[in-house]
């Protein structure tokens, strides 16, 4: 009976701080806030451009997340159009060039924001003669169903 009662008082010890513990894991996984510099980006090169990965992983609402800056040479792009599950914005920061959103092209200039919403196929190509830098934040929300792609043969049989 006393090594039971040892057992349990053990397993009441024990439980609270392994919760602890997970809940700690859970949260080290989670981005930590603070600053980083272009410096400590982390820079990828492609054919004229280069993309610096400032944050990627999760944060409390979000996974999949990533936030960087891509700088993109003239008569370039950093890859063609595409799609993903992800949302994302993407605002000019310097240069101009060109939008490309589910087929269409629109002015992209300093200052201009693109919301690509899951599965819109957007890009930007760089029109001008400076390099076009711009911001690009997009991640998934945890606790929300990923929308499904929707093919036009899907949609066209409805």
């Amino acid at each position: 009976m006393i090594r039971f009662a040892k057992a349990m008082l053990s397993c009441i010890t024990i439980l609270p701080l392994a919760a602890t513990t997970l809940a700690a894991q859970a949260a080290e996984q989670n981005m930590q806030s603070k600053v980083v510099g272009q410096k400590q980006a982390s820079p990828t090169q492609f054919d004229g451009s280069v993309f610096y990965t400032y944050f990627a992983g999760q944060t409390i609402g979000t996974k999949d997340t990533l936030t960087g800056v891509a700088v993109i040479e003239p008569g370039h792009e950093v890859h063609p159009p595409h799609k993903h599950v992800e949302e994302e914005f993407l605002m000019v920061i310097e240069g101009e060039g060109e939008w490309s959103l589910n087929g269409e092209v629109f002015a992209a200039k300093k200052g201009d924001i693109l919301y690509a919403a899951p599965w819109d196929v957007h890009g930007v190509f760089n029109t001008g003669k400076t390099p076009l830098k711009f911001v690009v934040m997009k991640w998934n929300s945890k606790g929300v169903e990923l929308p499904k792609e929707v093919t036009a043969k899907a949609s066209e049989s409805k």
